[in-house]
């Protein structure tokens, strides 16, 4: 989807179809696509290395990955199906069934141009990024939201449930950005302390704020009060702002502070068009108040 260029953050994940849970229309998400578009847009040149086949859901998606792409470099690795996910909330809960996967994705596909981006970012979904591959990435930061590896599904397809995070003691040793739910903190208990210590860890509990951890340091950040039409891939643009900026030295409560912003103007509107632009995020802080110090 364009020639490879030398980008500043690259995203590895599947780019997602999401089914509305109520008319079954389809849309382009996952956290690849999320944050990598959130990078682009706070100024950064950002790309996504991924996998999948969106021929079967129509010419539109198509359309929207190909508008996509003129703003974030994206290479797509053949597979016979996309990764399709609709996802439900109960009870105040996400409840999350997957109807095709489109299979691992192959590290050695990243251009060498790719491989040493100053910010790689290990977003998986859905299993499709294995942390045993990460010798074959040298960045300046690694940052990676766990949550794909924390998710297991019957074969055929069906409804997702959480598993305890199983990482490798040398790819924990490598993180510096570790960025997850307050649902999911709970299994990963030993990698947010091991990472914490010496690194960035962020607990998202959406309306309730985050609590970031900074090389020991704990800080705990508000959201920021605003209607919500769709939550889908706040998290993400939470995270990779957060990524993008702690890796240039921002200050971490400033970051924190942007990433929160970030995600609050993204749940204001629907699917990846609503991810913000630095001058936005910016503009909103500085309505409330909000400046760098």
């Amino acid at each position: 989807m364009g020639p490879p260029r030398a980008p500043q953050y690259v995203a590895i994940g599947h780019v997602t179809i999401d089914l509305d849970p109520t008319t079954g229309t389809p849309r382009l998400g996952g956290t690849a696509l999320y944050a990598a578009l959130a990078a682009a847009r706070f100024g950064l040149d950002a790309a996504i290395l991924t996998r999948g086949n969106f021929e079967a859901y129509g010419s539109s998606l198509l359309e929207d990955l190909a508008r996509f792409s003129r703003e974030v470099a994206v290479i797509v690795q053949d597979s016979a199906v996309p990764t399709v996910f609709t996802n439900r909330t109960v009870a105040g809960r996400r409840e999350q069934t997957i109807h095709s996967w489109a299979g691992p994705i192959d590290l050695s596909g990243l251009p060498p141009t790719w491989r040493s981006a100053p910010v790689i970012h290990f977003a998986p979904v859905a299993q499709e990024v294995d942390p045993r591959q990460a010798s074959r990435v040298s960045p300046e930061f690694l940052g990676t939201t766990p949550q794909g590896w924390m998710r297991q599904w019957p074969r055929q397809g069906g409804r997702v449930r959480l598993i305890p995070l199983r990482l490798p003691l040398e790819f924990v040793a490598r993180v510096d950005g570790f960025v997850l739910s307050t649902i999911e903190h709970t299994l990963a208990r030993d990698e947010i302390e091991a990472i914490a210590q010496r690194g960035l860890v962020a607990i998202t509990r959406g309306p309730e704020g985050a609590t970031v951890i900074d090389r020991g340091r704990s800080y705990d950040v508000p959201a920021y009060p605003v209607p919500v039409r769709d939550d889908t891939g706040a998290g993400d643009v939470f995270a990779a702002v957060l990524f993008a900026l702690r890796a240039r030295r921002e200050p971490t409560l400033w970051a924190a502070k942007m990433a929160a912003a970030a995600a609050a103007l993204k749940v204001q509107g629907v699917g990846p068009d609503a991810v913000p632009t630095r001058a936005a995020v910016e503009a909103f802080l500085a309505q409330r108040g909000e400046q760098r110090r």
